[in-house]
């Protein structure tokens, strides 16, 4: 799917209208579409009027039972992908302040259960030591002493024992010299520690794992709701039950081929040694 940014916002709106005239223009009622759609009528009229974003699936069942030609299947759901994710840009971050960011991400940890991230690159600040947060905001043009304690803030959320963690890293990210070496060393031993939480995986997946797909993004996925997509210039949030469950197949791929407990361990302490050497 390729699109501009800029189209996010108005997706939503182009979509309710699209399927409202639709609807119309088929002359059937919000009832008899409903009904068809096996939906409650008001969850139709918040569709048709923008208060809700159907997902995929509902805007499938309703384009079926309006008979609706291909072409316009295809921009429908074209319409709907859009509709279902969001552009959160970098240097709108930056205005706004990085800290504001820290609160909305420790709202989502502490509504979702369950977490998987794919760390392809570096380490992310839940497992970070002050040191390396401190390091790898180096580069933000704004004050970052406020967002550094926000992010040491929210590593409180690793110790509610009723979620579940799973951090995947390649050995790049967990050796990616961030910090000094001396400093490295000690982030990968406090990668160690927290590997011995009960309700806390960390997977290690070593160079020379042959896998068909290639690691392109950092990603992290909240239950199987919400995925959210790094890149250099901002974050994608896909919220589409499609592109959540991709992820989660991604993330399986690459799970299969991750050391866990002790075998990770053991890699990350000669990791830690070399950097002390």
């Amino acid at each position: 799917m390729t699109f501009d940014p800029g189209q996010l916002g108005q997706s939503k709106a182009d979509l309710a209208e699209m399927l409202r005239t639709m609807r119309k223009r088929a002359r059937r009622t919000q009832v008899w579409l409903a009904q068809r759609c096996n939906m409650s009528q008001t969850k139709l009229s918040n569709i048709e009027t923008g208060r809700i974003t159907p997902g995929l699936v509902d805007v499938e069942l309703i384009l079926g039972a309006l008979e609706a030609p291909p072409e316009l299947v295809s921009e429908a759901c074209l319409l709907a992908r859009l509709a279902n994710t969001e552009w959160q840009g970098k240097r709108a971050s930056w205005r706004r302040g990085l800290e504001k960011r820290q609160a909305e991400l420790a709202g989502l940890e502490a509504e979702a259960t369950t977490f998987r991230y794919f760390l392809p690159a570096m380490v992310t600040g839940l497992l970070a030591t002050p040191e390396y947060i401190r390091a790898s905001l180096g580069h933000s043009p704004v004050n970052i002493s406020k967002t550094v304690a926000r992010k040491l803030q929210r590593q409180a959320v690793l110790y509610d024992s009723t979620k579940r963690f799973t951090f995947l890293l390649t050995e790049q990210a967990a050796k990616w010299p961030v910090i000094p070496h001396l400093a490295m060393a000690v982030q990968i031993d406090h990668l160690i520690s927290m590997s011995h939480l009960p309700h806390l995986r960390i997977g290690i997946i070593p160079l020379g794992s042959v896998m068909s797909r290639g690691p392109m993004n950092s990603f992290t996925v909240y239950d199987q709701r919400l995925a959210t997509v790094e890149t250099f210039t901002g974050r994608i949030v896909f919220q589409d039950a499609r592109d959540i469950a991709e992820h989660l197949e991604v993330f399986s791929l690459y799970e299969r081929h991750a050391l866990f407990g002790e075998d990770a361990r053991a890699l990350l302490g000669e990791w830690a040694a070399a950097y002390r050497s």
